[in-house]
C-alpha cells in the first residue's frame, strides 16, 4: 500500500514497533596445508592432484616410501574437513605437513564408475569404503608388520618402526580437535540451510518456538499426506518422533494435533516449490489489531476487523506458542538426504516394525527469554544493575526509518507551523513464521520500489525546488502495491466528519484521479463507509486528524495469498525472466511487473507534483521502467549486482551477498534492506559534488553554510574500464535515517498497550543435524560396559601402584657378590 498524507506541520515520524568447504581453513594460504574441495589424491601417470583440480606442475618423480603412505593416509583421515567458522576450533596444522611426493604407482579415488567401485565415504549413514582406501590401509598395515619383523631379526635401520609410530602420534597430537571434529562428522550430518522459528514476546504473551536446552531429538518420520501422521500420533513404536512435513501440510489444524502430544519432539518443514496454490499466510486475519486507529473510542464498529476481514487466509500460526522446535528446510538437496535416510532405516517394510539403528534428527533452538517483554526487560534491568557482566535475555525489535525531502530542511531545528509537507509512506520490513526468511515481494518490496521510482521522477523536474509545499518520502520499518491496473483509494470515514479534513481528502483524491489519465492505471474510490486497511497512516490518525489516503491493490480483503509468508517471492508478483540471461542481462531486463509498477509510480509522482503546488503539465513526469527493473532484481533476486555495488558506501561491502535478500526486521542494527534503500534513494535523488574523500566523510570540518541541510556519502562508483579498480565520488542528498524504536522502550513502559512492545529472545545455538541412533538397550549396555572398564582400570591402577616396588624393582647387579 502506498500512503499520501498532507498536513500543516510535520511531527516526529513514528516507528513501528552446503557444500564442501576447504580443508581446515577457508581458502588457500601459503602458511597452511589447505586443499580446496578435498584431500590430495594420486592421478593418472603418477601425478598428484586434488579433488576437482589438475596435477601440480613442476614436480619431479620420487620413490614412494612407507612414510609417504602414512602421510597420504593422514590426508585421507582428515576428510571431511574441519568445520567452517564460526564453529572452527582448530585452524590448519602449523607448521604444515609437507605434501607427499609423487608415487611410482597410482592410487586414485573415484566417485563413480561403470562397475560401481571406488565409492569413498566415512559416514555411518553411507558406510561403504572405497576399494583404493581399503588397499591403502592394508598396505600401511603390511608395511608396519614388515618393519617390526626387520627389527626383531636385528635388520633394518634402528628405530625405523619407532620413527613411524612417533610420526603417527605426532600427526594425531598436532591435529587436535580437527580429528575430534572429523569423528563428529562421521556420526552427524549437519543441515546447513535451515531457518528456525524463534521466540518473540510482547507486553502479555510469548509466541514462537524453542527446543530444550540440550536440543530435542527424535526418530524421523516423513509425512507426505495427513494419513502418515497416524504412525506418529499412535502407531509408531519408537517415540518421540521428529516429523518431516511437506509444505502443503503445514497448517494450523495439523499443528494443533502435533502440539498436544508428547510423541512429537520437533518439526522440520520442507519448502514447497511451487508455492501452495490455495495460499498460505501465518499472519492474523486482522493485522495490527489493537495498534491501529480503530478502537472502542474511535470507530468501534470498525475495530477488530468487524467490518472487513483484511487477511482471510491468515491462520495465526506466527502468533502461537509451541513448546517444540520447528525448522524450515530451505535446500531441496538436504531434504532429499533426510528422506533417503528415512527410507533406508525407518520406513516399515511389508508392515513390519523397522529395527535399530534408526535415522534421527536433532534440533537446537533454546531461547533465553520467557513469559513476556515485561519479565524479560525487568530481568535485563536487574542484571545490569547488580552484575558487571549482565546476561541479555531479549532485545527490542529495532531498525531505522529512511526519509528524504525534495527540498532540504534543517534537521537540527523545528519547522515553522505554516510550512506544509506532503508525506508519502511505504513499508520497509516484512515478517514470516521463520526467522530471517521474509522475501516480502508483494507486501513490502513492490511498495517501496514504486515510491523510490516516484522520487526519482520528481527530482528530475527543473522547478521542483520552487514548489510552495515540500514532499517527504518516508520508508517505515513496520503497506503494499501489486502490479495491478486498478488501484483503490482508501480513506478514513471517521476523520472525514470534520469538514476541513473532508475537503482536503477530496482534493487528494481528485489529484490522484487526474494523474492517472493517459496511463494504464485506473483509480477507484472505495465506499466512504469502509475503514482504512492496516497501514502506517492509522498511527498518524491516533495522534491527530489529518487528511490522507491509502493506495492499495484491493478494495476489501488482501489479494496477496502469501501475506507475511516465506512464499511471498518474486513469482508471487509474476516476475519472469527469459532463460539463458546472464546476471548482468537480467539486471537490466524490463519485466512486465516493472512496467506495471512504473505506471503506478508515474501516477503517484504526478499527483504529488500537483499537491505540492506545481502548475506545469504533468505529462513529462514519467517513472523509468529500467530503474524499477534494477531495483526489483536487486531487492528480490540478487543484491550483489553491479548497480548496487556502484552506489553503496565502501564500508558496506559486507552486505553484498549472492543469496536472495531478506527483509526480516532486525534487532540492534540496520538490516541490509534499510542500508540498500538508503543507498538507492541517495543515488536517485542526490547530486554529485566535487569533494575529496576526506571532505565528503567529514563535512563538519568544512566551512559550508548549508552542511546542516544535507547528508554526504562517499560511494564506490562504477568500475574503471581500464582497470579493476572503481571510480569513487561524493554524493550530496537529503536522505536521512531515524531510529525506529518503539516509545515503550524509551519510556520503559514495557507493558504498554499504546505502543508496540515486541522483543526477540536471545539464543545460544541454532543448528540441525541427523544421525543414526541405537536402541535404548544397546545404549545401556554400552554405558554399563564403559563403567565396568573404568572401574577395572581404577582397580588395576591401584594394585599396580601398591605393588610398584615389587613389579618394577631393579634386578641385582650380577657382578656384586657377597662373601
Amino acid at each position: 500500500m502506498g500512503q499520501i498524507l498532507r498536513g500543516p506541520e510535520l511531527g516526529e515520524a513514528p516507528g513501528n514497533g552446503g557444500g564442501r568447504g576447504t580443508e581446515c581453513c577457508d581458502g588457500p594460504d601459503p602458511e597452511m596445508h589447505c586443499v580446496e574441495g578435498g584431500a590430495w589424491t594420486w592421478g593418472e601417470g603418477g601425478t598428484r592432484q586434488g579433488a576437482g583440480m589438475g596435477p601440480i606442475p613442476g614436480e619431479a618423480p620420487s620413490p614412494f616410501t612407507r612414510a609417504d603412505l602414512v602421510s597420504n593416509l593422514v590426508s585421507i583421515a582428515h576428510r571431511p574437513h574441519c568445520p567452517r567458522p564460526p564453529r572452527r576450533h582448530w585452524n590448519c596444522l602449523t607448521p604444515p605437513l609437507p605434501l607427499p611426493p609423487r608415487p611410482a604407482g597410482t592410487i586414485e579415488s573415484k566417485s563413480s564408475g561403470a562397475e560401481g567401485r571406488g565409492r569413498y565415504s566415512l559416514h555411518p549413514l553411507f558406510p561403504r569404503v572405497g576399494a583404493e582406501a581399503e588397499a591403502a590401509i592394508k598396505m600401511a598395515a603390511a608395511a608396519g608388520r614388515a618393519g617390526e619383523s626387520r627389527r626383531a631379526r636385528g635388520g633394518g635401520a634402528p628405530g625405523g618402526g619407532g620413527a613411524l609410530l612417533r610420526g603417527i602420534l605426532l600427526c594425531v597430537a598436532a591435529s587436535g580437535s580437527c580429528w575430534g571434529n572429523s569423528v563428529e562428522r562421521k556420526i552427524y550430518i549437519t543441515l546447513n540451510r535451515t531457518a528456525p522459528c524463534v521466540r518473540l514476546l510482547n507486553a502479555t504473551h510469548q509466541i514462537g518456538c524453542q527446543s530444550s536446552i540440550n536440543g530435542d531429538t527424535g526418530v524421523i518420520h516423513v509425512a507426505e499426506k495427513e494419513q502418515d501422521l497416524k504412525w506418529v500420533l499412535s502407531d509408531g513404536p519408537h517415540p518421540p518422533y521428529m516429523v518431516l512435513l511437506e509444505g502443503e501440510l503445514f497448517t494450523r489444524e495439523l499443528l494443533q494435533q502435533l502440539k498436544g502430544t508428547s510423541r512429537v519432539s520437533g518439526l522440520a518443514v520442507a519448502l514447497s516449490k511451487p508455492s501452495p496454490s490455495p495460499g498460505f499466510s501465518p499472519g492474523l486475519k486482522c493485522p495490527n489489531d489493537g495498534f491501529g486507529v480503530y478502537s472502542n473510542d474511535y470507530g468501534p464498529q470498525y475495530a477488530h476487523c468487524n467490518w472487513t476481514v483484511w487477511n482471510p487466509l491468515g491462520n495465526g500460526l506466527s502468533y502461537e506458542d509451541f513448546d517444540f522446535p520447528i525448522f524450515l528446510l530451505e535446500d531441496a538437496n538436504e531434504t532429499q538426504i533426510i528422506k533417503q535416510c528415512y527410507r533406508d532405516h525407518n520406513l516399515p517394510q511389508n508392515g513390519s516394525i523397522p529395527e535399530y539403528p534408526l535415522c534421527a534428527m536433532q534440533l537446537f533452538s533454546h531461547m533465553h527469554a520467557v513469559t513476556s517483554t515485561v519479565t524479560c526487560m525487568r530481568r535485563r534491568t536487574i542484571q545490569s544493575t547488580f552484575s558487571l557482566n549482565p546476561e541479555e535475555f531479549c532485545d527490542p525489535l529495532i531498525d531505522y526509518n529512511v526519509w528524504s525531502t525534495l527540498k532540504p530542511i534543517n534537521t537540527s531545528s523545528k519547522m515553522h507551523p505554516s510550512d506544509e509537507v506532503i508525506m508519502v509512506a511505504a513499508r520497509l520490513d516484512s515478517h514470516s513464521f521463520f526467522w530471517n526468511i521474509a522475501p516480502g515481494a508483494e507486501s513490502t518490496v513492490s511498495s517501496f520500489v514504486t515510491h523510490l521510482a516516484a522520487a526519482e521522477a520528481l527530482h528530475k523536474l527543473p522547478d521542483i525546488q520552487s514548489l510552495p509545499r515540500n514532499i517527504m518520502f518516508t520508508f517505515f520499518q513496520g503497506v503494499a502495491l501489486r502490479n495491478n491496473s486498478v488501484l483503490w483509494v482508501h480513506t478514513d470515514p471517521i476523520s472525514q466528519k470534520n469538514e476541513s479534513v473532508q475537503l482536503r481528502v477530496k482534493n487528494l483524491v481528485e489529484a490522484l484521479t487526474r494523474s492517472s489519465m493517459d496511463t494504464n492505471v485506473s483509480l477507484q474510490e472505495v465506499s466512504q463507509s469502509q475503514p482504512l486497511p492496516p497501514s502506517s497512516f492509522q498511527r498518524f490518525l491516533r495522534a491527530r486528524n489529518i487528511p490522507g489516503v491509502v493506495l492499495a491493490d484491493h478494495r476489501t480483503s488482501f489479494h496477496n495469498r502469501y501475506y507475511q509468508s516465506v512464499y511471498d517471492t518474486p513469482e508471487n508478483i509474476l516476475m519472469d525472466y527469459p532463460a539463458g540471461l546472464s546476471p548482468e542481462e537480467a539486471l537490466t531486463y524490463v519485466t512486465d511487473t516493472a512496467k506495471s509498477l512504473a505506471e503506478v509510480a508515474t501516477v503517484v509522482a504526478r499527483a504529488l507534483y500537483q499537491l505540492a503546488g506545481g502548475n506545469s503539465s504533468t505529462s513529462a513526469i514519467q517513472a523509468a521502467p529500467e530503474t524499477v527493473s534494477q531495483m526489483l532484481y536487486g531487492f528480490l533476486i540478487k543484491a550483489n549486482n553491479s548497480w548496487f555495488q556502484s552506489i553503496i558506501k565502501q564500508d558496506m561491502k559486507s552486505i553484498m551477498v549472492d543469496s536472495v535478500p531478506q527483509h526480516y526486521i532486525a534487532v540492534n542494527s540496520p538490516v541490509n534492506t534499510t542500508q540498500l534503500v538508503q543507498s538507492v534513494l541517495v543515488n536517485l535523488t542526490g547530486t554529485v559534488v566535487n569533494f575529496t574523500k576526506e571532505e565528503c566523510q567529514n563535512p563538519e570540518k568544512m566551512s559550508i553554510p548549508e552542511k546542516e541541510l544535507y547528508e554526504y556519502s562517499w560511494v564506490q562508483g562504477p568500475r574503471d574500464p581500464n582497470s579493476t579498480s572503481r571510480i569513487p565520488f561524493c554524493v550530496r542528498s537529503t536522505v536521512h535515517l531515524s531510529k525506529a524504536l518503539s516509545p515503550a522502550f524509551e519510556l520503559k513502559q514495557w507493558g504498554s498497550t499504546e505502543y508496540s512492545t515486541w522483543t526477540e529472545s536471545r539464543w545460544k545455538d541454532i543448528r540441525a543435524r541427523i544421525f543414526l541412533v541405537a536402541s535404548r538397550e544397546l545404549e545401556i549396555i554400552t554405558l554399563v560396559v564403559g563403567i565396568a572398564i573404568l572401574v577395572f582400570s581404577l582397580l588395576a591402577t591401584y594394585f599396580i601402584n601398591a605393588k610398584a616396588d615389587v613389579l618394577f624393582s631393579s634386578p641385582p647387579d650380577p657382578g656384586a657378590m657377597a662373601y
